[in-house]
């Protein structure tokens, strides 16, 4: 006689096939938005150091400008999720339209002010002579991207919300797909250097908001739901994001100070520092993957008032994001070489890349734990708590990057400092966990 699984083995399985279910196709289509810089730093890179430094800086600026905005994604999916949870469709799609109303908005100011002021933005990063006009040339001309950008953010949460991660996947891949030829045939082909990467990106970007556009119309038609712009939606969206916006600008500041610091060492620093800041936003996005699916599973747990089933699903999360952290380390140091040659073949950017390198596959079990429980909390709608965690990491990591360059250890120092900014934030993560406070049940939070 065959014993049945315990209700714990059993519960498991069904965390992990729903996890699977969902992380799965996210994080190919995660991986994808990273894979646009790197396919553009690789491209770049061949044209020459300076032309790479320059990419560092404008890449810096533009995803600054975007990623803010995150919030139009992360908020999205959680609002949409817990009204999926409670078992209304057709409210779920209008909150989800009210964020693409807010991204379009959002996305045409920030191009608005972009692209004057990019000569401006370059030289305030610390941009070299040799670097800055490579860099204003990639900013202005990518900034007209940034409307669509945002719309890909919206429409990308609200497909989550509603549990569908595939078509992200698909549409992701057909944007990366584009990216990656255009840039090769406007660089090389057409001759247009630097400006013909910047070019293929935004082509690729307004394709990919088409689509997801395409897609929720015709969810907002079934369902009944209003595809008109709503004052008081798109104000509450607004009003539910402004933690997360807190949150991420806190985050981006993080980022803006390291890519600062590595510019005031020298273009060949910080054109390592763009190779490898590249390859930790590729895992980070990998690792989101799962954060990504705790967005939408407690999103949904909470909508439907479940919150021991919250409970279950974090902790499983957890250990996911832990196991993919090992792996992804392991794999960052075996194929280190393969890395160095696909973006440049400078030798001195080489020495100062490999052991930077070796501290981010160091960290990466780390960053499991960190992005998956920001997704648990985002999930759950606990944005204020996570603006004021990376408020405070923020204060404790700027003192200690800023005395780098004063300290010395270069590239591979700045990047340890990078390490001890995410063990913080996984402290601050952590407590809010075990205190069980974000596990707030109903329809809307």
């Amino acid at each position: 006689m065959t014993q049945a699984p315990s209700a714990p083995k059993t519960l498991r399985r069904r965390h992990d096939r729903e996890i699977i279910a969902l992380a799965l196709p996210a994080f190919a289509a995660l991986v994808a938005e990273p894979l646009f810089v790197i396919v553009d730093s690789a491209i770049v890179g061949h044209l020459g150091t300076h032309q790479l430094a320059g990419l560092a800086i404008a890449a810096s600026l533009l995803m600054t400008a975007v990623s803010i905005f995150v919030f139009l994604a992360y908020a999205t999916t959680a609002a949409v999720a817990r009204r999926v949870g409670s078992g209304d469709l057709a409210a779920a799609i209008r909150q989800g339209m009210d964020g693409i109303w807010l991204a379009t908005f959002l996305g045409a100011a920030v191009a608005a002010v972009t692209f004057p002021f990019a000569p401006r933005l370059v030289r305030l990063l610390g941009a070299s002579d040799t670097a800055a006009p490579y860099a204003i040339t990639y900013l202005q001309i990518s900034s007209i991207g940034i409307p669509a950008m945002l719309i890909v953010f919206a429409a990308t949460g609200v497909l989550r919300g509603l549990q569908d991660t595939r078509t992200p996947l698909y549409v992701a891949i057909g944007g990366f797909t584009a990216n990656a030829v255009l840039n090769v045939v406007l660089v090389y082909g057409a001759g247009f250097g630097i400006a013909g990467s910047a070019w293929g990106t935004v082509i690729a970007q307004y394709a990919m908001a088409a689509a997801y556009l395409t897609v929720v119309i015709r969810g907002a038609r079934r369902y009944g739901a209003s595809l008109r712009p709503d004052a008081t939606g798109i104000r509450a969206s607004a009003q539910g994001g402004a933690p997360l916006l807190i949150r991420t600008l806190s985050l981006r500041a993080v980022l803006m100070i390291v890519t600062a610091v590595a510019a005031r060492l020298g273009d060949t620093e910080v054109a390592a520092h763009q190779i490898v800041l590249s390859l930790w936003n590729l895992m980070a996005f990998a690792l989101d993957a799962i954060a990504i699916a705790g967005q939408a599973i407690i999103g949904r747990y909470l909508g439907a008032g479940n919150a021991e089933g919250a409970r279950q699903a974090c902790r499983r999360m957890v250990q996911w994001g832990v196991a993919s952290g090992v792996v992804l380390g392991i794999l960052l140091v075996a194929l280190r070489p393969l890395f160095a040659s696909l973006f440049t073949d400078d030798p001195s950017v080489h020495d100062v890349l490999f052991p930077a390198l070796l501290v981010i596959a160091v960290s990466q079990p780390i960053a499991g734990v960190v992005f998956v429980l920001d997704g648990v909390l985002m999930g759950a709608g606990d944005g204020p708590y996570l603006a004021w965690a990376m408020l405070a990491t923020l204060a404790a990591f700027a003192p200690i990057a800023l005395l780098v360059p004063v300290l010395g250890g270069g590239l591979t120092m700045l990047w340890w400092a990078m390490t001890l900014m995410m063990i913080i934030r996984m402290g601050t993560l952590w407590l809010r966990m075990r205190s069980g406070r974000w596990m707030v049940t109903g329809a809307t939070r």
